[in-house]
C-alpha cells in the first residue's frame, strides 16, 4: 500500500483470480442453448449481464473451490437457480426489442 491507497501491485497477480462462480456457468449455458433461445452469438455478453444481475454473487478464486463447498443439492439449486435468471434475461430481453419496435 502507498499512503492510504491501495495499489495491485501489492498484492500481485492473485487477484486477478477472483471472479464471480455464476459468471462462467451463465455463459456456458447461453452458448449450449444459442439456437433455443434464438439468440446471437453478439447478444451473449448483454444477456449474461441481466441474468447475472439476478442472480447474487457469489465470489470466489477457483472453480475447484465451490466442487467442495457445495453439497450435490445446492449444485442442482444453484443450477436452477442459474437456468431460471438466463431464461428471464432472454425473455426480458426479446420483450424489450419487441415494445421498441413497435
Amino acid at each position: 500500500m502507498h499512503g492510504n491507497r491501495y495499489d495491485r501491485n501489492d498484492i500481485g497477480s492473485d487477484i486477478d483470480s477472483i471472479h464471480n462462480y455464476y459468471e462462467k456457468l451463465v455463459v456456458e449455458l447461453l452458448i449450449q442453448n444459442q439456437a433455443t433461445y434464438g439468440i446471437s452469438l453478439e447478444a451473449i455478453p448483454d444477456l449474461a449481464c441481466v441474468a447475472l444481475n439476478r442472480l447474487p454473487p457469489r465470489y470466489i478464486r477457483h472453480d475447484v473451490d465451490m466442487a467442495f463447498y457445495l453439497s450435490p443439492d445446492e449444485y442442482l439449486e444453484t443450477e436452477k437457480k442459474v437456468e431460471e435468471a438466463v431464461t428471464e434475461a432472454v425473455e426480458f430481453v426479446k420483450r424489450r426489442k419487441r415494445s421498441e419496435s413497435e
